[in-house]
C-alpha cells in the first residue's frame, strides 16, 4: 500500500486552490491536481506492507507527542513556486506564509523518527508546500514562469490541528486519498 504522512487543507481553502490553478489553464503540458485533495506532505513514505501500519502509527504518535513541542497552529497557504527550478519545471506548488517553520519541525519530527523505521530520509531541504499542478511537457513553460514570478496569491488561512498518515491509491482518473489514521497536535 503507498503511504504518505500529511497535512490536508480544509474544504473551505478548495476554491481558492481552484482559483489559482485557473490563472494556469492556458499553459499546454500541465496536468491539475484535485484541489479537494490538497494537502501537504510531511513525508512520502512509498510502497509500505500492511503489516508495518502499526509500528508507523505508533511511531508517528510518539513524533507528534514526544518531538513537537506545540500544538494546533495557524498556516496561511499563499505564494507560488516550483520544483525543482524556474528552468525546469516538473511541478508548480502554493507556499506556506505563516506557519512554514511549525511545518518544518512536524516534518523533522516525522523524518527522524520513521528513519529509525528504516525508511530513506530526504536527500532535499523540506519546503512546506501544496503541489497544484505537474508538468507533462514544456508547451506552457514560459506561461507557468511569468505567473510564478508575477502572482502572489493568498489562498487563505487554516488551523492545523492534525497529521495523518494517507493512503494513495492511483486510478486511472489520478490518485485518490483516504485517511489510514490521524494524530493530534
Amino acid at each position: 500500500m503507498r503511504l504518505f504522512v500529511s497535512i490536508d487543507l480544509p474544504d473551505s481553502l478548495a476554491e481558492g486552490v481552484a482559483g489559482v490553478q485557473d490563472r494556469f489553464r492556458d499553459a499546454e503540458g500541465l496536468s491539475f491536481t484535485d484541489p479537494r485533495q490538497a494537502h501537504l506532505t510531511l513525508k512520502f513514505l512509498g510502497d509500505v506492507d500492511e503489516d508495518r501500519i502499526p509500528a508507523i502509527e505508533k511511531t508517528l504518535e510518539s513524533a507528534v507527542e514526544s518531538d513537537v513541542n506545540f500544538g494546533p497552529f495557524s498556516a496561511t497557504v499563499g505564494g507560488l513556486g516550483v520544483f525543482p527550478s524556474l528552468d525546469y519545471i516538473s511541478v508548480v506548488w502554493l507556499g506556506v506564509e505563516k506557519g512554514g517553520e511549525e511545518m518544518r519541525l512536524l516534518h523533522d519530527a516525522v523524518e527522524s523518527r520513521v528513519y529509525e523505521l528504516g525508511f530513506e530520509p530526504e536527500e532535499d531541504d523540506f519546503v512546506p508546500h501544496i503541489t497544484i499542478a505537474r508538468m507533462q511537457h514544456a508547451g506552457g513553460k514560459e506561461l507557468v514562469q511569468e505567473s510564478v514570478r508575477e502572482l502572489n496569491p493568498e489562498v487563505g488561512e487554516m488551523e492545523v490541528e492534525e497529521i495523518r498518515l494517507t493512503k494513495s491509491e492511483l486510478t486511472s482518473e489520478g490518485p485518490e486519498y483516504s485517511t489510514v489514521s490521524a494524530f493530534g497536535l
